[in-house]
């Protein structure tokens, strides 16, 4: 109770800034959830109340958006998440959500300058030979900056907003309250695992505030490329890198959203979308660490038809694993095998068990055969991503979170190829790099590879077997191990203690009129033979009916 307080206390601030905008939106129940119920009437009394029943007059998609816009950096970063789970929301939502852009207004050199100081080590003209006060770019978490090192070399500084891990934290603390009402007090809303996803964006946002992270992620991809020279990264200048800044090589080529200056250059369009895809493939298949958002704005196309990324604050993460996952969902989409794709879905959903299985395989086999005739050429991948996915919100299925940043990797990459190469086509481009890939996956030596490792955890688990064991006749001996019983379902257990009561009765019943009628047999005269015959016919009824129920019940 004290560190709640505590905590409502810290983010007062943050809380009644949020509390008035989601109240301005129509969404008060929501803060009164929260706790928040004395913010809610002071903003309230503060805020004008035709304002308030103009805006929830709107469509609850504008509305949502409009807050998550009003709110900041944080919100507006989830709601660009949001905006690729289409196994979650409907194409209106969607919509709204793409709209989500980080406007933000500049801050000033001067407000800027002490933190500069302080995390170079000196003033900035020191270090620099020159260094240009007027941003190159404005992001909701940093700005970037152009200087000139003393040896020539161009490079880019990278300058944390003052004061913006502090606000992403108090925004993060009430988001993760959020998500836990949601969870246990909304049902509809608990098959979205809003607690989850709540946890993975606290990961990415905390990620994407230190600036060290991503020059680290920069130098992981650059070691990954080793040996392929059209691929390219910026180096990385460590004495000046911290979690508040970061100093990079200045990659100076065509910038990827510039394509009347990439049609002047003369350089391959085909072949600079080709090794695009290539490389954005090799990171997620290969080496399961890839850049999440290879938008043309991050990315530059330099002499000798080279591809330069840039910007590593959003990068995605898969395990063997998944990687194996996601290579069999591939193969079964471009090889049309509906038995693979619904195995893999329903696995990356939790429900092995789908009541509605066959119904669901249906729906798969009916989505396949609609891809059936079409070319590869004229077949979109982000419009399969989106109906595959519109058909899991159908059947109430939803991907793990982990893979949201995936998803939004190919939808943006067959964005970025198309604009390249009109002609361009995911699938066309990724089925020879796909099918390399699944032979080199199922190779002999890497099935003895994987094998060996196998054999490995085998000879850990038998070598520590004998520990384990030791550590179970102990806990016994001392009653420490306790057995937990958890009854999702305990009607149908109900029904078969009624019926084990109901034969244990019958059987009681039976056993008394038997000793009952044998003992009125034994007493000479009177009615008393007619109630002894009348007890063992009743009896015999009883014993018939107990024998044929246990039968019965197998």
């Amino acid at each position: 109770m004290l560190l709640e307080t505590l905590s409502v206390a810290r983010d007062f601030g943050r809380i009644h800034e949020i509390s008035s905008i989601l109240i301005r939106y129509g969404f008060g129940d929501m803060v009164r959830r929260v706790g928040a119920a004395t913010i809610v009437e002071r903003a309230g009394h503060a805020l004008k109340w035709k304002e308030i029943e103009d805006l929830a007059t709107l469509e609850p998609p504008v509305r949502v958006r409009r807050a998550l816009e009003e709110m900041g950096p944080t919100f507006v970063k989830l709601g660009q998440i949001l905006a690729t789970r289409s196994d979650l929301f409907s194409p209106e939502w969607l919509n709204e959500f793409k709209k989500l852009q980080d406007q933000v207004k500049t801050v000033p050199y001067e407000e800027l300058v002490a933190q500069v100081e302080e995390d170079l080590g000196a003033k900035p003209e020191e270090i620099f030979a020159q260094f240009f006060c007027q941003p190159l770019a404005a992001a909701s978490i940093s700005q970037v900056y152009k200087a000139r090192l003393h040896d020539g070399s161009e490079v880019i500084v990278k300058v944390r907003r003052p004061g913006i891990r502090s606000v992403v934290e108090a925004d993060l603390r009430l988001l993760a309250q959020l998500a836990d009402i949601a969870e246990q007090e909304i049902k509809v809303l608990q098959r979205y695992r809003p607690k989850e996803i709540a946890h993975q964006f606290t990961l990415s946002m905390r990620r994407e505030l230190d600036l060290a992270a991503e020059c680290r992620n920069a130098e992981r991809m650059m070691t990954n490329f080793r040996g392929n020279r059209y691929i390219v990264f910026p180096k990385v200048y460590w004495q000046w890198t911290s979690e508040r800044i970061n100093v990079q090589e200045f990659i100076d080529g065509i910038a990827g959203n510039d394509i009347k200056a990439l049609e002047q250059s003369g350089l391959d369009r085909k072949l600079l979308a080709k090794r695009g895809v290539e490389a954005v493939f090799k990171m997620i298949l290969e080496d399961g660490f890839f850049h999440a958002d290879p938008h043309p704005g991050n990315c530059f196309y330099l002499s000798d038809n080279r591809l330069a990324f840039i910007d590593f604050g959003m990068v995605g993460r898969l395990s063997e694993e998944r990687r194996d996952q996601v290579l069999n969902l591939l193969r079964g989409l471009i090889d049309k095998d509906s038995s693979r794709v619904v195995k893999v879905l329903l696995l990356w959903s939790s429900h092995a068990h789908l009541e509605n299985r066959e119904g669901f395989t249906l729906d798969i086999d009916e989505f396949i055969d609609q891809y059936h005739d079409i070319p590869l050429k004229e077949l979109n991948i982000a419009d399969l991503l989106n109906r595959l996915t519109t058909l899991l919100r159908d059947h109430q299925l939803n991907l793990p979170p982990d893979l949201t940043l995936l998803l939004k990797a190919f939808i943006t990459l067959d964005g970025f190829g198309r604009q390249l190469d009109p002609d361009f086509n995911l699938v066309q481009e990724a089925t020879p790099q796909l099918k390399r890939i699944f032979l080199e996956r199922y190779s002999p030596s890497e099935l003895f590879r994987r094998g060996k490792g196998n054999l490995f955890s085998l000879a850990e688990l038998l070598s520590d077997l004998p520990r384990d064991l030791h550590q179970l006749i102990e806990s016994l001996r001392h009653g420490s191990i306790g057995v937990e019983i958890d009854l999702n379902k305990p009607v149908w257990l109900s029904k078969e203690l009624d019926r084990s009561i109901n034969r244990l009765s019958v059987s009681l019943v039976t056993s008394a009129l038997i000793v009952g009628s044998s003992i009125v047999s034994t007493v000479q005269g009177g009615t008393s033979s007619v109630f002894g015959l009348m007890g063992f016919i009743g009896a015999f009824v009883g014993g018939v009916w107990l024998l044929f129920s246990i039968w019965r019940s197998g």
